[in-house]
């Protein structure tokens, strides 16, 4: 896997007094905080979450479908063969063949999704939780991450696994398409708070938007009609947080094929996210006390390469007459 760092000149429309320049810089995921306790948590149980509801259809037994259906199927099977000799050698194939899957039992086991946590997490808790007693120690005393990172739900690209982040170093959002969407109180409260918390509170140093290939949200987004109803509740609008990422590459790459256009935009979109971030006051109070940094990322796990990008800009505090 490949790490390049590239320098990037955004083509985004932000307010008059905002003015990208390039430059660069390096990356270096998710905090915890953990019982001592060595026993599985207590949420854990081997009983069912909820009561399964009774299944729809309930299926039936005829008696025609007992040994008399097979024997009928032996003897048709039979005449066919004697009428026709030449259909033998396939019919012998085939009846190996439905021996052997018969005869070989499905030594698969079926998921078991508790299974799965509870062996997940004694596997955490051996090999990092009671191997690094130092840190976890550190972590219950509070956080201090240097990163924010706004990263993709899809579960092929976790940003901790993917830049190797430790507990404590980053403070993660997820959401489809890795989105950053305009300050609004009321519509984006829950981005907002996040922005606000990790900028404020946290007093983290860099704020990383990644985008990554085959994004699903992308795809979504340069597919869906512009106008006319929704087919979605919610993913329609959602990805429209990125929609001038659409129009720019829907005009300067319209002669190439959608897969080009969704990788194109993958990083557009991530751009379109940066700018979205400058509309957040204490953001932009922090680009101008150069307590904060913006930068932009896209991971592509076809080719296990990583592209990093970094903005400064030139703001000036506001001035009174």
């Amino acid at each position: 896997m490949s790490v390049t760092t590239t320098t990037f000149t955004p083509r985004f429309i932000v307010p008059s007094s905002v003015k990208p320049s390039s430059s660069s810089s390096t990356v270096s995921a998710c905090f915890a905080r953990l019982s001592n306790n060595s026993t599985p948590p207590r949420l854990i149980r081997n009983q069912p979450v909820f009561a399964a509801p009774a299944p729809i259809i309930n299926p039936t037994w005829r008696g025609d479908m007992g040994s008399e259906s097979y024997d009928e199927a032996i003897a048709a099977l039979k005449k066919l063969l004697s009428e026709k000799e030449e259909l033998a050698p396939v019919a012998a194939a085939k009846i190996e063949q439905i021996t052997a899957q018969l005869s070989t039992p499905d030594t698969k086991p079926a998921f078991d999704p508790v299974e799965r946590i509870k062996t997940g997490f004694a596997k955490f808790k051996t090999e990092k939780y009671l191997t690094n007693p130092a840190l976890y120690d550190e972590l219950s005393k509070g956080q201090s991450p240097k990163f924010m990172v706004f990263a993709c739900s899809d579960s092929r690209v976790c940003p901790s696994h993917v830049l190797d982040f430790q507990p404590g170093e980053a403070f993660v959002v997820r959401n489809v398409a890795n989105m950053v969407p305009p300050f609004d109180k009321v519509k984006y409260a829950g981005v907002g708070a996040a922005v606000e918390y990790a900028v404020l509170h946290l007093k983290v140093e860099q704020i990383i938007v990644i985008g990554h290939s085959r994004c699903g949200g992308i795809k979504g987004l340069m597919t869906f009609p512009d106008e006319g109803p929704h087919t979605t509740d919610f993913i329609e609008d959602w990805v429209k947080v990125c929609a001038p990422a659409k129009s720019k590459v829907k005009a300067e790459t319209s002669s190439t094929s959608i897969d080009d256009q969704c990788v194109t935009c993958e990083k557009e979109a991530v751009n379109v996210s940066i700018a979205n971030l400058l509309t957040y006051p204490f953001v932009r109070n922090g680009l101008v006390k150069k307590t904060l940094a913006l930068k932009g990322g896209h991971y592509d796990f076809v080719n296990g390469t990583f592209e990093l990008w970094g903005l400064d800009f030139n703001l000036s505090p506001p001035t009174s007459a």
